[in-house]
């Protein structure tokens, strides 16, 4: 089992047109961790109390297919809240869950 981070970077408005899309992307991210492939997710406080700017989501799975699907079907991406997204293998290496963990 392989690591991956989901890293998207918000839109300027991103809290004020979240609302409108927030339970859709709610009930995905759900849906992606029941099937244990989404294991953490979530916005990054931004700095001295700004706005958030990025969002960041621990994907687990043998390639980055799921954290790929979760983003192209997301509704945060589709709608625009979500300006630019990537994924990248995240080689864990120290804590309970670590993929390749260092003895």
């Amino acid at each position: 089992m392989k690591h991956f981070l989901l890293s998207y970077t918000l839109a300027a408005d991103y809290l004020e047109r979240r609302p409108v899309w927030r339970s859709e992307h709610l009930a995905l991210a759900r849906a992606a961790a029941a099937r244990g492939e989404l294991l953490l997710g979530g916005a990054v406080a931004g700095l001295g109390g700004a706005a958030p700017t990025e969002a960041q989501l621990l994907f687990a799975g043998e390639d980055s297919a799921a954290a790929e699907a979760f983003a192209r079907a997301d509704p945060y991406v589709t709608n625009g809240l979500v300006t630019g997204w990537h994924v990248r293998e995240w080689v864990t290496v120290v804590g309970a869950g670590a993929a390749v963990p260092i003895a």
